[in-house]
C-alpha cells in the first residue's frame, strides 16, 4: 500500500503501449462492491479468494500491466500463476514514504483504525522476504511514478528470465 503500483502501473502501460489493469477494480467489479466493503462484510479470507480467482482470471487473457494488491503475491498459486504467466516487478517504498502516501486517502481495509506505521512496519517485515522472489525489484522513487515506470523500463531490458536450468 502507497508504493504506487496504481500510478507506476498506468504510467508503465503508457510507455510500452499495453493496457493497464488494476486487480482490485476487477476484484470490485466481480464483486459488486468495493475493496473495503469486501473485507467488512466478509472479511480478509473472501477477498483473498475472490483476488485469486479474478488474477487467475485476468493472467489467462492478453498481455498487458497488471497491478496486484500488496497481498496478492503472498498467495503461493498467485506467485506461481504470475512467474508462468509475466514478470513480477516488486515496486519497494520505504517505511517513512508508505506511512505519508497511505495517510493521504482512506479505502484500505488492513489500515483502517490502526497505527499507519506500525500496521505497516509489521506488514513489510512479513511480505519482504517473499517480495524478494520477485523478477524485479525497482525503488519507488520521490519524483514521481514517471520515473519510477522508466526505472522499470530499464530493469525489463535488462531482465533474463530464468531458464529451466536455473530452476532445477
Amino acid at each position: 500500500m502507497g508504493a504506487g503500483k496504481t500510478s507506476v502501473g498506468r504510467r508503465l502501460a503508457d510507455m510500452l503501449e499495453m493496457d493497464f489493469v488494476d486487480a482490485d477494480e476487477e476484484i470490485s467489479k466481480a464483486a459488486g462492491c468495493s475493496v473495503e466493503d469486501i473485507f467488512e462484510d466478509y472479511g480478509e479470507k473472501a477477498f483473498r479468494d475472490v483476488e485469486e480467482r479474478v488474477i487467475q482470471r485476468l493472467l489467462q487473457e492478453k498481455p498487458r500491466v497488471l497491478a496486484t494488491g500488496g497481498g496478492a503475491f503472498m498467495n503461493p498459486r498467485n506467485r506461481q500463476r504470475i512467474n508462468e504467466g509475466g514478470i513480477s516487478i516488486w515496486l519497494r517504498a520505504d517505511l517513512d514514504v508508505l506511512v505519508r502516501r497511505t495517510s493521504r486517502r482512506g479505502g484500505r481495509p488492513l489500515l483502517k483504525n490502526k497505527d499507519h506505521k506500525i500496521t505497516l512496519g509489521k506488514l513489510i517485515e512479513e511480505r519482504s522476504p517473499v517480495y524478494c522472489e520477485a523478477d524485479i525489484v525497482v525503488d519507488s522513487r520521490e519524483d514521481g511514478p514517471e520515473a519510477t515506470a522508466r526505472d522499470i523500463i530499464q530493469a525489463l531490458e535488462e531482465f533474463t528470465p530464468p531458464t529451466a536450468q536455473d530452476t532445477i
